[in-house]
């Protein structure tokens, strides 16, 4: 693969709530069997809402409860569109715990991936990644993905 095989970044800012919910179903329409997203960003910086907004949007459901996998590490779902699975790994001590969840494990499992690079064999394998920033101000979210 060369440099121009690969496509450029998509950048866009969110502005509230709704434009996430949005930007998250779209994302979910392009995800196939297989992907692993890795969502990347600071601390309060909208992972976890984009990943609810994406989980909802591949199950069909917009009032689905999508708690956060902080303390659990990992939620699996079962979506219209295969199997789910939503990680945090910010609580991880060592990469190699990664191994034992066994996110690379299902190939028809949509993995998204909250703190991927806490392990970097989970990176490595990400598909897309996602980048969320909070803009000046504090108002919205600004997002790459590559």
């Amino acid at each position: 693969m060369t440099e121009t095989d690969v496509p450029e970044p998509i950048e866009t800012f969110l502005p509230d709530d709704g434009a996430t919910s949005r930007f998250g179903a779209e994302l979910a329409a392009s995800l196939k069997p297989g992907d692993i997203v890795s969502l990347e960003g600071d601390l309060g910086a909208g992972k976890t809402a984009l990943a609810r907004a994406i989980i909802r949007a591949l199950a069909g459901d917009p009032g689905l409860e999508v708690p956060s996998p902080t303390f659990a590490i990992i939620q699996p779902y079962k979506t219209m569109r295969g199997p789910v699975l939503h990680a945090d790994l910010y609580r991880l001590a060592d990469a190699a715990e990664a191994d034992e969840l066994g996110l690379l494990d299902d190939p028809e499992a949509i993995v998204l991936v909250e703190w991927a690079a806490r392990a970097e064999q989970v990176l490595a394998a990400a598909r897309l990644r996602v980048g969320m920033t909070i803009p000046p101000g504090g108002t919205g979210r600004n997002v790459v993905v590559s």
